[in-house]
């Protein structure tokens, strides 16, 4: 007859099941990334009556909607990728349609491409990016002011947004941290383009700069103003109207375009991963982001309560659900998204320090 002492399991052992048990799990854990669709609006500026500059005798509104369209025609070969036009035929919408059109279409991303002229020095070439300035940003604000401004027309409002004042001050510096979270995210789209351009094309580098293109002041999601080049340089200009031209800068953009949503892509995990969590790690919804220190009032979140502040170097960062259960963090997503913050993603914290969603799961 066996004692006691030897029925129980050595801890060494223990901790080997333990370890082996752990290599399993995650090893038979499979991490999806979000399913949805990425909306991408392209604009061919110009068209119709208008078309555009006319440098050496090419027409800007006919380079720019062939390069549009090739643009086009590369993202919608991937399933997640939906790709909205403001115009595929020689027609002119107004630059507030081609912004209706991207608002209504929920856009994740608006892009509008051009050429670029400048008769005084014919000599002047190379590619830019443009997005809007802080100083254009009014009257975005003013279109985001009045997206809310529906909320004044629902049932019981007081009770839903509990004393949530589209117009007031606090609501309005809440719009203002969403505007300065499009604008790093077209920072970073624009850089993107312009990378590719400067270092895959060889194309001179005019940067990206900010500017306030009434087109950009249209829109509420991240966007960008392309000029591919100038038309008045002979030599750039027989490039763009080329076929080859318009191919090389379409897949410079498509692909710049791609690898932005697939950033995206890494900060969102799909509801469809089956995983266990431990009190280990801490996760959360980053809804918002910017350099405006604000109360974390619900009515300042769109009624979202429990956010919390963490300032970031010079920035504050906003979050909300924080939790150390997967599953319900993904609730609280989701609820997010429902009262307007279609950007916010999951986040994973452990002992202070940010990790990647996929390391927070391997670890627990």
């Amino acid at each position: 007859m066996q004692s006691k002492q030897n029925n129980k399991i050595n801890p060494k052992v223990r901790i080997l099941f333990f370890f082996l048990f752990i290599t399993f799990f995650v090893a038979n854990t499979t991490l999806i990334y979000s399913q949805k669709n990425y909306v991408v609006v392209l604009d061919a500026g110009h068209g119709g009556k208008d078309p555009g500059n006319l440098g050496n005798g090419y027409k800007e509104k006919n380079i720019a909607l062939k390069v549009t369209l090739a643009v086009g025609k590369r993202l919608s070969k991937q399933k997640d990728i939906k790709v909205v036009y403001t115009r595929k035929k020689d027609t002119y919408p107004p630059l507030w349609k081609r912004g209706e059109i991207a608002n209504n279409a929920k856009a994740d991303l608006f892009v509008s491409i051009h050429c670029d002229s400048y008769q005084p020095r014919p000599s002047a070439h190379g590619a830019g990016t443009f997005v809007l300035g802080l100083r254009g940003n009014k009257k975005n604000l003013e279109i985001a002011k009045r997206e809310n401004a529906s909320i004044l027309l629902e049932d019981n409002y007081q009770e839903k947004y509990k004393g949530f004042d589209p117009n007031s001050a606090e609501s309005v510096i809440g719009l203002s941290l969403l505007q300065e979270e499009n604008l790093a995210k077209s920072l970073a789209i624009a850089s993107l383009i312009q990378n590719n351009f400067a270092n895959k094309l060889k194309r001179n580098d005019r940067k990206v700069k900010q500017d306030n293109f009434q087109v950009l002041r249209e829109t509420i999601m991240p966007s960008v103003l392309i000029e591919l080049g100038f038309l008045t340089n002979k030599k750039e200009g027989r490039y763009l109207n080329s076929s080859k031209g318009q191919s090389q800068m379409a897949v410079a953009i498509a692909d710049a375009i791609t690898k932005y949503i697939n950033n995206l892509k890494i900060n969102t995990v799909s509801n469809n991963t089956v995983t266990k969590v431990f009190n280990a790690i801490e996760y959360k919804i980053q809804i918002a982001s910017g350099k405006n220190r604000i109360a974390t009032k619900s009515y300042n979140f769109k009624g979202l309560k429990g956010v919390q502040r963490v300032k970031v170097g010079s920035y504050y960062k906003y979050y909300y659900g924080v939790s150390s259960n997967f599953k319900e963090v993904k609730k609280s997503l989701k609820k997010a998204k429902t009262k307007g913050y279609s950007s916010a993603f999951i986040v994973a914290f452990k002992n202070g320090e940010k990790l990647s969603i996929k390391d927070a799961l391997k670890m627990q």
